[in-house]
């Protein structure tokens, strides 16, 4: 045995057994299991403290605070205030007088030429038949009262000709016989007669197979009255029913002008009132007329309502489908107190003119409007006529206010001292 051997083990490092396990591999592992217990301690401490933080009530100063600087503008917070003539010239401060005297309002819509649905009739015929020939012949035709329309074949027609002509030999026939013979003949006469007229037959035609027995095969049907075909329903020889349209003819003498009014502007504007009408097609040439029809229902949708205007169309200048323009006057008529529109600031609860006081001070005034135009409101309380307003950059003067309001409620708040360490 060698005197030198290496001496291995726990005697080598002069530890024992227990004591490699406390200071070996197992001392490592339970080490880092104890920090990360702690820190899963010291993540659930910060969320329960944030949890805590967010959801206490904020101190009354704070609320004061944030709603100074987070709110609209109102009249509690707002103060006088005062600018120099420099410092007013710098941020474009104009003033206005407020005034009294009538408002020009003008309510436009937007509209259409359209037909007077009342002169708008269709062509059709009481009985069965054939388009012989077509003298109207295309969509948009001109037609004047009696001129044909078409002719048509019907033996319906044919048929209550030859009944007339029967008829009326037999009166011609009969006339020695006794009363009832004759009577009753010349009741079926009537009749016949009637039955060509109810078909809307000229009575000259009719007349004239009374008359002599001239019956006609073919029937010319004409316009009654002046217009423009509008649309055309039949063909050259088509078949056609009873009732079937065969043109729908307009009269254009007189057309429609129909438009869209919002809500807010129904209370000015009322049935018979005269308006301006502005044709885009005829630029410089607007023409007059009446409101004769307001639509009694309001859209759901675009919170409108329909008027129609009715002008006359003799020069025939005036085609449906044209777009126009109606300008309706619904101005004040009485005398009201009036500012420049610029000069009211709105906060969405009340509205708010800035008034120059004697002593130069530009003092914020609520008060309640009433019509407003392009350029002018009406004031119905909270000023006087002659006051002095501020007619621009009322929204500067406002900011300018609100600031000395938190300024000054800013003096009268508690100011932690650094030097006390105990508060």
């Amino acid at each position: 045995m060698r005197a030198d051997h290496e001496v291995t083990g726990p005697a080598a490092t002069g530890r024992t057994a227990a004591e490699d396990d406390v200071f070996g591999p197992r001392r490592t592992r339970g080490l880092a299991r104890w920090r990360a217990i702690l820190l899963a301690l010291a993540v659930l401490a910060v969320a329960v403290f944030a949890a805590w933080w967010g959801s206490r009530e904020p101190a009354p100063q704070a609320e004061v605070a944030e709603h100074a600087h987070g709110a609209a503008p109102t009249l509690a917070v707002a103060q006088p205030v005062m600018l120099s003539a420099e410092q007013a010239r710098r941020i474009g401060v104009t003033y206005a007088t407020v005034e009294r005297g009538t408002l020009a309002q003008e309510i436009r819509a937007v509209a259409q030429v359209v037909y007077d649905e009342t002169r708008v009739r269709t062509v059709s015929l009481k009985f069965d038949g054939w388009a012989e020939r077509l003298f109207v012949d295309f969509t948009g035709q001109l037609v004047r009262a009696g001129e044909p329309l078409l002719s048509t074949y019907s033996p319906m027609l044919v048929s209550a000709q030859e009944e007339l002509a029967l008829a009326s030999r037999l009166v011609r026939d009969v006339a020695g016989s006794d009363s009832t013979t004759r009577h009753g003949a010349q009741q079926m006469r009537m009749s016949a007669r009637q039955r060509l007229l109810n078909w809307d037959v000229p009575e000259a035609q009719v007349d004239r197979v009374d008359g002599g027995g001239e019956i006609l095969k073919t029937l010319e049907i004409r316009a009654a009255y002046d217009g423009v075909v509008v649309e055309k329903f039949v063909l050259e020889g088509q078949r056609f029913m009873a009732g079937d349209a065969l043109y729908r003819i307009a009269d254009l003498s007189t057309v429609w002008v129909e438009g869209e009014v919002f809500e807010q502007d129904l209370a000015l504007i009322r049935l018979g009132q005269s308006v301006d009408i502005d044709i885009e097609a005829l630029p410089g040439q607007p023409r007059r007329g009446r409101i004769v029809f307001l639509q009694p229902t309001v859209s759901s949708d675009t919170r409108t309502t329909r008027l129609r205007v009715e002008l006359a169309n003799g020069d025939g200048r005036l085609r449906p489908g044209l777009y126009a323009t109606v300008r309706i006057d619904a101005g004040s008529m009485m005398p009201v107190l009036h500012v420049p529109r610029s000069a009211v600031l709105s906060t969405g609860r009340r509205d708010i003119v800035f008034v120059r006081r004697a002593d130069g001070m530009l003092e914020p005034r609520e008060i309640v409007r009433g019509l407003a135009t392009d350029t002018r409101v009406s004031i119905v309380s909270g000023l006087t006529v002659g006051e002095t307003v501020v007619a621009s950059a009322t929204f500067l003067i406002d900011a300018e206010s609100n600031l000395g309001s938190a300024i000054g409620g800013m003096a009268g708040m508690p100011v932690k001292d650094p030097d006390n360490r105990d508060n």
